[in-house]
């Protein structure tokens, strides 16, 4: 499709003297063409031409033809589908390259996780995202830091530590330390005195390493807390097969923060209201937020303005990424805007992704503050329990693909539903699904390497064999080459793989991805069906289109960070 774009945007420009962007599409079932484009009925009204004018005066120039009421179509020969096989099958990886971002440093922030909590499905789900996210930044020829930004200081860690210095227990675990946050947060909102000594706490925990706290029984409970948090974390994100390069405690961001906000309170972007230092979004058509509370201690605002130039003077990013959930939008606006008031450059470099809430069916409204959240490792749990049932496998890669694939086929931003039933059927639209497909690939491939078809391959120039005519036509030669409709659309599904790759890291949307890649398992299910390939007359050439299809598969899968099994 490059080449038919490209072939477009060059003949407009010499007939019109026009630089466009052709919109290529794969040809409805009606027209006997494989792509089409729009072009000639998009420059009617500029040219102040019939669109079937226009698309007569560019189909005269290169190889199309012309349909009602303007579409440009195009059919591409056999010869030359065979022929982009060939070279994929020589070197795949060399021929969907791309160096978009080669010499760029990226940094995507995702997952963010607060120590003093436990993961939640939110943080599963933005962890898978945020992973498929930097892949195509690594495809696409970027550094990639994957960042972790969370919260070791703030309110939540004195709800917690007020219960847990209560309790005073000789030992605890990560769930222990879940039920004091919730029953510490119940205390806050219930009890004029309990709201008292937690907002002191709260004061008492940023001080935590001066000579005055650091040995003292709640620097304990707090040093102790946070690194129980940081293992569970990093437990965690090795099970999913997410790794992270950097981790951003917001204590070690937040002086920075500090000193950034006050600087730019004497400059007028920051005010004092009612004692406390705010920015007033107002002006900016935003909310008006407290970057410093009354009692001088930072909120989360300061905390994130230290963290985007912390990242800065740590990186020097070309491109910094944050993904949040979709209820901190309004919230990273009033930050950014107040970052850009004095350091315009940082945020143009900043993009804000958000995504939606992740629901069980029954739309069950969860909060971590009332302690009925779903848990990020119920989720696997759950998954892991569907596979066991249906199928009775503990295959852990087949679990982790479900999981992952049924999060990244939804496009990025709504609220999604997750049935853990549909996730692992093996028909439709699911991770295993794909996994099948590629097995099957690979088995095709195994029988056919153990048959020793290497050396017995009739090669006719292009890769694909040649069969007799069954439309009356005479060969033109013996390289002429005919394929199947299976084959046709198999070949013509891979051939569109880099421009989705390209879409994808465009949009910063693994969705596109994922889409594809069921497209792409649906045909070669059809190719499979209609075109035997062991001990047909034309195994040699089969096998090597089934070989392309599994490298894309296989890559794909990877920027999805799902691993292909051996067998299933």
């Amino acid at each position: 499709m490059e080449q038919i774009r490209e072939q477009i945007k060059t003949t407009v420009k010499d007939l019109y003297g026009l630089d466009v962007a052709p919109d290529i599409t794969p040809s409805p079932e009606n027209v006997d063409a494989d792509y089409s484009s729009n072009i000639a009925l998009k420059l009617a009204k500029d040219l102040r031409k019939a669109p079937m004018e226009i698309a007569n005066e560019i189909a005269h120039k290169i190889s199309a033809k012309v349909s009602a009421p303007g579409f440009l179509n195009f059919t591409l020969p056999d010869e030359y589908l065979a022929a982009q096989i060939k070279n994929l099958s020589t070197n795949f990886r060399e021929n969907i390259s791309s160096d978009e971002y080669s010499g760029k440093t990226v940094i995507c922030e995702f997952s963010d996780p607060n120590p003093f909590k436990v993961l939640h499905v939110g943080h599963l789900y933005t962890s898978i995202v945020g992973d498929s996210i930097s892949r195509l930044f690594e495809y696409s020829g970027a550094k990639v830091i994957r960042a972790n930004f969370g919260g070791d200081v703030g309110l939540h860690v004195a709800k917690t530590l007020y219960i847990l210095e209560q309790k005073s227990p000789a030992d605890f675990t990560i769930e222990d330390i879940a039920k004091c946050y919730v029953e510490g947060t119940a205390a806050y909102e219930d009890s004029e005195d309990a709201h008292a000594k937690i907002t002191e706490l709260n004061k008492k925990i940023y001080q935590i390493n001066s000579e005055n706290f650091h040995d003292s029984k709640l620097a304990e409970l707090y040093w102790k807390g946070r690194e129980l948090s940081y293992d569970y974390f990093k437990d965690f994100y090795a099970q999913i097969g997410v790794h992270f390069d950097k981790f951003y405690p917001e204590s070690t961001v937040a002086d920075l923060g500090l000193a950034k906000v006050k600087e730019e309170l004497k400059n007028g972007v920051y005010e004092i209201s009612d004692g406390a230092v705010i920015f007033n979004g107002d002006k900016f058509g935003l909310h008006t937020r407290v970057f410093i509370n009354k009692e001088g201690v930072p909120t989360y605002e300061t905390k994130d303005v230290g963290l985007i130039f912390t990242k800065w003077q740590d990186y020097h990013f070309d491109k910094s990424v944050v993904i949040t959930g979709s209820e901190q939008l309004d919230y990273m606006k009033v930050v950014l805007k107040s970052v850009e008031q004095y350091a315009p450059d940082l945020v143009e470099k900043t993009t804000h992704l958000t995504h939606g809430l992740v629901k069980l069916p029954g739309n069950v409204k969860m909060s971590s503050r009332k302690g009925n959240f779903l848990k990020a490792v119920d989720v696997l749990n759950m998954v892991r329990d569907e596979l066991q049932s249906e199928y009775n496998s503990t295959d852990n890669t087949v679990a982790l693909a479900a999981t992952k694939y049924a999060f990244l086929k939804y496009k990025m931003g709504g609220h999604i539903i997750f049935d853990p039933k549909e996730s692992v059927k093996m028909t439709g639209n699911s991770g295993p699904y794909l996994l099948y497909s590629a097995v099957r690939a690979k088995k095709i491939l195994s029988r056919n390497v153990k048959n020793n078809l290497k050396a017995n391959i009739r090669d006719n120039g292009s890769g694909i064999a040649s069969e007799p005519r069954n439309d009356g036509r005479e060969r033109s030669g013996s390289r002429e080459i005919i394929l199947t409709s299976s084959e046709r659309n198999l070949v013509k599904k891979i051939l569109e793989y880099k421009g989705t790759l390209k879409e994808a890291v465009a949009e910063m949307a693994p969705h596109k991805v994922a889409s594809y890649l069921y497209e792409l398992a649906q045909e070669f299910s059809r190719f499979y069906e209609h075109c035997p390939v062991a001990g047909s007359d034309r195994e040699a050439e089969r096998t090597e289109l089934v070989k392309v299809y599994l490298d894309t598969m296989s890559h794909g899968l990877n920027i999805l960070g799902i691993n292909i099994p051996e067998e299933m």
